[in-house]
């Protein structure tokens, strides 16, 4: 078993991506309100000669209204893990451009509870 993860900026495709996964028979997802570390130090009050990083990324983030993301936590059969990241890919876009989201799977050791062998 694993654990997909997708950190999710474009919020406005979830509920497109959460139909997709029921039809591929992905189930069980956890979704989380999320803001990322660079959202965050934006809306606070520390200088940027404090954050080296943070003048170079205000461009992106000012008018985003400090948006927040969406964490989808969801446990994958291994023969799952090419489907979800596939159509994951179809329905959000393309993730090597900016404001998209980022995803990763984990190996589990162990994993208990219902409906997790399906």
């Amino acid at each position: 078993m694993k654990l997909f993860v997708l950190i999710l900026n474009r919020t406005e495709k979830l509920d497109d991506l959460m139909l997709t996964y029921a039809k591929e028979k992905i189930c069980g997802a956890t979704i989380i309100e999320s803001t990322g570390m660079a959202r965050e130090l934006a809306g606070s009050e520390h200088h940027e000669e404090e954050i080296s990083f943070l003048g170079s990324i205000r461009k992106y983030l000012n008018g985003s209204e400090n948006k927040k993301s969406k964490t989808i936590l969801t446990v994958i059969r291994e023969d799952q893990q090419e489907t979800i990241i596939r159509i994951t890919e179809e329905v959000v876009g393309d993730f090597s451009k900016p404001d998209t989201g980022i995803m990763f799977v984990l190996p589990l050791d162990f994993v208990q509870g219902k409906g997790l062998d399906k």
